[in-house]
């Protein structure tokens, strides 16, 4: 605070871009306003006078201008210019001469006014970082997560976006800062993959292709469709849903390896094959059976599952077969005894 003209004012010294000190905007106050503050309304006005008050502090302790420094020809004790972002000091101020300032190398920076005599060096992004902006004379270069990957505060470091399980689709993407945001597919949707960028999807209208509801859609399986020409039994139609089927319920790899050398093929396939085998190309095994397994082969599979341990399965299994069965039991039943009838 300071006298001037009869009045008060609280003033802050800043550096402008050149670095040649200015003054801010004063604040002006009349000697009546401050006779106010002492006669029990200092309170009202104190919200006001706060933020400028600290203001003031934190420029002048946070970020000061000069330095002190002690003169190694005369012992006077001096207040040295400190040096703009983007330099160095090169010499101290001496009786005869101010500080020198020289600008920082490539590769190198100072973000505050300083009086280091070097430089510090730009950082190195870490693992699984690319660059977001480049490191400038006054500032470091700035690192973000690559692409798939997010910050993880828990482990101070970038790791994998989360991939949405079967049933449950992207309700936000991740970003480099945040990680996926799955929710479960609500009824008349579903996802039938593991993805970190997937979004749960609308169940087909099976009338809208001119064909029939074989079986009602599900969080993890879309509906299926058919009709009685096409289709004899449940097992036909279920084709379409078995790789899903894996990817939804899972089981032990070890379980899982046992179900793939017990699923009946032609060609066969030796145990030792299937037990070198990881749990994506396990699947993959899967998929490629049912695209080549005949009828009789697909009936046989809660039966497998079963022997293999996996009875829960193998009844989820064995009640889909069911539900398609009966459904085309009842419609394509019911069809050709109105054709008889007429």
């Amino acid at each position: 605070l300071l006298a001037h003209d009869g009045r008060w004012r609280l003033e802050q010294t800043a550096v402008d871009a050149g670095g040649d000190r200015r003054s801010s905007e004063s604040l002006l106050f009349r000697p009546d306003l401050f006779s106010l503050l002492f006669q029990g309304h200092f309170w009202h006005f104190l919200p006001s006078l706060l933020p400028i008050a600290l203001l003031s502090a934190v420029l002048n302790v946070v970020y000061p201008l000069t330095f002190t420094h002690r003169d190694p020809f005369t012992g006077r004790s001096l207040q040295c210019d400190r040096c703009p972002p983007g330099t160095f000091l090169r010499a101290r101020c001496s009786t005869a001469k101010s500080s020198e300032c020289a600008p920082c190398p490539q590769g190198s920076f100072t973000e505050l006014w300083n009086y280091v005599g070097r430089c510090l060096r730009c950082g190195v992004c870490g693992r699984n970082q690319v660059v977001k902006k480049e490191c400038t004379a006054k500032s470091d270069c700035q690192c973000e997560c690559k692409r798939g990957y997010y910050y993880s505060h828990d482990v101070d470091m970038c790791v994998r976006h989360s991939e949405c399980p079967s049933g449950s689709g992207v309700l936000t993407p991740g970003t480099p800062e945040n990680d996926t945001v799955c929710h479960i597919c609500s009824n008349g949707t579903f996802s039938d993959v593991s993805s970190a960028h997937e979004r749960c999807k609308q169940h087909k209208n099976c009338s809208g292709a001119g064909q029939l509801l074989l079986l009602q859609g599900s969080s993890w399986h879309d509906r299926l469709c058919g009709s009685c020409g096409e289709l004899t039994n449940g097992a036909e139609c279920i084709k379409e849903i078995i790789p899903s089927f894996f990817v939804h319920h899972t089981m032990n790899i070890k379980r899982l390896r046992r179900v793939v050398n017990k699923l009946p093929s032609d060609g066969g396939r030796s145990r030792k094959e299937a037990q070198e085998l990881s749990f994506s190309q396990l699947l993959s095994q899967i998929n490629s059976w049912v695209s080549s397994a005949t009828i009789t082969q697909i009936k046989l599979l809660p039966d497998i599952l079963e022997k293999c341990g996996a009875a829960s399965n193998a009844e989820r299994i064995q009640k889909k077969f069911d539900q398609i069965d009966t459904r085309l039991l009842g419609i394509c039943n019911s069809g050709r005894r109105r054709e008889e009838d007429a």
